[in-house]
């Protein structure tokens, strides 16, 4: 039994030292200009707050947004199944995905998913 109280007692022991020697070596001595100033999205901080804004960075990130919350509430319709009266489901699973797809070719239409505009 005291031997057991010993070799955890060495291997915690030997384990805080290569953390600690691993944190010492892994530190860089200089401290870098670039990485110690805050990224604002590709702008200066800085400079003037005026300058124009590219809305197509915008606009991609609200249809991320808006696919990204499209699959959050199309996976649990698939749990839903085997709980719910099949026809309820697959009439609000097809009005679902229409209206989606009716806000895809809304957005296709506008020219907001051609980047190269």
């Amino acid at each position: 039994m005291f031997s057991i109280i010993i070799i955890a007692s060495v291997i915690l022991l030997i384990t805080t030292v290569v953390m600690f020697l691993a944190s010492i070596l892994s530190k860089k001595a200089l401290i870098d200009r670039e990485k110690s100033s805050p990224f604002e999205c590709g702008f200066d901080p800085k400079s003037s707050s005026r300058l124009p804004f590219s809305l197509r960075f915008f606009l991609i990130t609200i249809i991320f947004l808006i696919f990204d919350v499209e699959i959050a509430l199309i996976l649990p319709m698939i749990i839903i199944l085997k709980y719910s009266n099949i026809m309820i489901w697959t009439i609000t699973s097809i009005i679902f995905i229409l209206i989606l797809l009716i806000g895809l070719y809304h957005e296709w239409n506008q020219g907001m998913l051609n980047w190269s505009n």
